[in-house]
């Protein structure tokens, strides 16, 4: 990860900015920490393509008003929703506005068919795999470009 620095002129040395895709996944990564899911904490952030606007934001946890606690202690059936679709609910526009999306974990079947649904989403960043490969490979299969960043 790069930062900007500052020679001892004052002058900022552009060429080390952090670049968006790094702003983008920090952010999805600090939504992680409000997760409640005890299994896997996970953030997601729906972005413009030209990276100037934020469109929904979110994280895995129960429904609003809930408990914010699983519904069940048992792998895969916890009862969370997870952050990409309440980064999607939250997410104005279909197919005519495009979009790309960071998350920090890449994403299961489901959610791989959310986004695929949405419509607009043109990319899909994320940090750390996950148990299955297979929400990748329907993303890859539908046209969705995914990109692995590691920070």
């Amino acid at each position: 990860m790069t930062t900007s620095t500052t020679t001892s002129t004052g002058v900022v040395d552009l060429m080390k900015r952090i670049s968006f895709e790094e702003i983008y996944m920090q952010l999805a990564f600090n939504l992680a920490k409000r997760s409640t899911c005890k299994r896997l904490n996970v953030g997601a952030v729906v972005v413009s393509d030209d990276y100037s606007r934020v469109y929904g934001i979110g994280y895995n946890g129960n429904a609003k008003g809930m408990a914010n606690t699983c519904d069940s202690d048992e792998p895969g059936n916890c009862g969370c929703l997870h952050a990409e679709d309440n980064a999607l609910l939250k997410t104005n526009g279909g197919a005519e506005v495009p979009k790309i999306m960071f998350i920090t974990h890449a994403p299961c079947v489901y959610c791989a068919k959310r986004i695929i649904n949405k419509g607009g989403i043109k990319r899909v960043f994320y940090a750390e795999t996950y148990r299955s490969e297979r929400g990748l490979e329907i993303l890859n299969g539908a046209g969705i470009e995914t990109i692995q960043i590691k920070l």
